[in-house]
């Protein structure tokens, strides 16, 4: 069994604003909050804060406490700030990263150490499993005695927008409350009370959203540290106010993500790594969260992650709650897809699919026929609505046995990007990546569909492949994408994969973090997922890169019995370059493929996990 490798960084980095702070941390709290930064300390992101509390929905989060900035006084009466913020114009005031001496990630807790001069100041952040916490420790390392402050830089608004003109705070024994909904706690709490105007986020400026917003500064804890090991404390929390979280939450917490690894065996540490980034997607319920800091549950999302956040990493009881808990959303045939938007939608004609994969995958490898039974009435019913035609068009085609599908305005797929309502990639009729899943479904209940299934598979081989070995994206369209991975990849995949093809494929598609969604030189191929909402909209599956899709590509050849092949050694140092210890939601088409979208993606994590625990040629299935 292998341990995470800390990730660490010295000052060069520590001290660069252009590249320490596009080096995000996140530390979830299992329940759909996360506390996130940078490894500079600058907050980028209007998503960026120290405690960040899920609502009704994973996705409905409040930014609570934004910052806690230290302020260091020394021997001599010096006063020495160690926060760093970006100001309207662009201004950094202050300036402490420029005293940072390293940064390290260790089992998944983050720390930093400040010199000044001969003192060294250290700091250390932690949540609070299973619930809306998080703690802050500055340790003494070297040199003192110094006394510290530590200033509260507060809101309480929804994590997608900015601070309102008012914010209530109310001071108690040990700090305040802030709005009434979280408390601040820490020694020699002294209230304030004012606006700090215009901070702004680089990050949002880059995409085209509003950049700046004011902080209320609600007061500041002070502490004195005489000698090296002694700390100052500071824990902010939601929910019951009147019930602080235990003490020890930077050991608890790395107790418990040492546990966490420990329990899926990893082989390597690289293995180890993507256990450990998996375990932040799965939240209490249980429920999965797609991405961080801004996604939160999409059905097609958690089922294609299934595998690898829960078989590769053998959490089988909670994966089997969560199927069975998706399965009561199933109405007409068809999972629901998410409520990050308001409300329950069922706008999907793959996600159902990749239920009935989930729910096969997890049969297969733990051997629960008590699920397959209990639940094999609603799979069957999804297949009696496709059969019978569901929601948005979504019907088997008599003749060939071929799910059609698609609605105006509707974009069904997993390329569902819009841009003013009008979908970039529709992919309507029969596209061939939902029929792989069709067929592939239609497998895992067995004979009672075996005339359909056969029906199906004669209509796949008649309808996609094209002379050159490749796939059509759609039935008429030849678009070179790589949705026709699905058709080799999958356990009951409908074609065996043909070697010339795949390295065709990744001739044109494969990049060091993933494949391309359209090839480069194709009619609306788009390199650069940057700019404004609409300009990353039209270029999120026309060219942008998306590393979930390494799992069909490394599965096709796997099995062709050629192993898994060496691309999966690609995103191995992308682990410390963006979304830290994880595989980031996307990435340029263009070189040099910068990461982009969410740093923190289940599905990414999710399919590097699951391949990288693929068996070796010859060997056994299974887990």
């Amino acid at each position: 069994m292998s341990t995470v490798r800390p990730i660490a960084f010295g000052p060069s980095v520590c001290t660069d604003p252009a590249g320490g702070s596009t080096r995000e941390w996140v530390l979830p709290d299992g329940v759909g909050g996360y506390a996130m930064g940078t490894v500079t300390g600058l907050r980028t992101r209007r998503y960026h804060g120290l405690l960040v509390v899920s609502g009704a929905t994973p996705a409905a989060r409040m930014l609570g406490l934004a910052s806690l900035d230290a302020v260091v006084t020394l021997p001599s009466g010096a006063r020495v700030r160690l926060a760093c913020h970006e100001w309207a114009g662009g201004a950094i005031e202050p300036r402490g990263h420029e005293l940072l001496t390293s940064f390290e990630l260790i089992d998944g807790v983050p720390r930093w150490r400040w010199r000044i001069g001969d003192v060294v100041i250290e700091r250390e952040i932690a949540t609070t499993h299973g619930r809306p916490a998080v703690t802050v420790v500055h340790r003494l390392i070297a040199g003192g005695p110094v006394r510290i402050a530590l200033e509260a830089l507060c809101a309480w608004r929804d994590a997608h927008g900015e601070q309102g003109p008012s914010l209530d705070v109310a001071p108690v024994a040990d700090g305040c409350v802030v709005a009434n909904a979280y408390r601040i706690a820490g020694p020699g709490f002294a209230s304030a009370g004012e606006w700090f105007h215009g901070v702004r986020y680089r990050e949002e400026a880059a995409r085209g959203l509003r950049d700046q917003e004011n902080l209320w500064y609600a007061g500041s804890f002070h502490g004195s540290l005489r000698a090296p090991g002694q700390t100052a404390e500071v824990t902010a929390w939601a929910g019951a106010l009147d019930d602080p979280p235990p003490p020890g939450t930077v050991e608890s917490a790395r107790a418990r993500n040492r546990a966490v690894v420990a329990a899926a065996a990893p082989a390597d540490p690289v293995q180890a790594a993507l256990v450990l980034a998996a375990d932040a997607f799965v939240v209490g319920g249980p429920d999965v969260v797609a991405g961080y800091p801004w996604f939160g549950a999409w059905s097609r999302d958690t089922m294609i992650s299934y595998e690898g956040l829960f078989l590769s990493t053998r959490r089988f009881d909670e994966g089997r709650d969560l199927l069975l808990s998706y399965a009561a959303t199933l109405s007409e045939g068809m999972l629901a897809n998410t409520a990050d938007t308001g409300a329950v939608e069922y706008n999907t004609a793959d996600g159902t699919l990749w239920f009935l994969h989930a729910v096969d995958r997890h049969v297969t490898v733990t051997g629960d026929t008590d699920l397959a039974a209990s639940l094999r009435p609603a799979l069957s019913g999804v297949i009696e609505h496709h059969l019978a035609g569901t929601r948005y068009g979504i019907k088997a085609d008599a003749a060939d046995g071929l799910l059609s599908q698609g609605a105006p305005g509707e974009a069904l797929t997993w390329m569902d990007a819009r841009v003013h309502g009008v979908p970039v990639t529709p992919r309507a009729g029969k596209a061939v990546d939902v029929n792989a899943l069709w067929i592939n479904g239609l497998a895992t209940l067995g004979d009672l569909y075996a005339p359909v299934l056969a029906k199906a598979r004669a209509g796949f081989a008649r309808t996609f492949p094209t002379l050159s070995g490749l796939l059509q994206d759609v039935a008429g369209d030849h678009t070179l994408r790589p949705n026709q991975l699905l058709a080799w990849s999958l356990p009951h995949a409908p074609l065996r994969p043909d070697p010339a093809v795949l390295t065709r494929i990744g001739a044109a598609l494969l990049t060091p973090l993933g494949l391309r969604s359209q090839a480069p030189g194709t009619p609306g191929y788009h390199g650069r997922h940057r700019g404004g909402p609409a300009d990353r909209d039209t270029a999120y599956h026309t060219g942008t890169v998306w590393p979930w899709l390494t799992g069909p590509y490394a599965e096709a050849w796997h099995r062709l019995g050629a192993g898994v092949p060496d691309v999966l050694a690609d995103a191995e140092q992308h682990l410390s370059e963006y979304g830290l210890g994880s595989i980031s939601e996307t990435a340029d088409g263009d070189p040099p493929h910068a990461a982009t979208g969410c740093p923190f993606q289940a599905w990414s994590v999710a399919e590097h996990l699951r391949v990288r625990r693929l068996p070796a040629p010859g060997a056994p299935p299974g887990r």
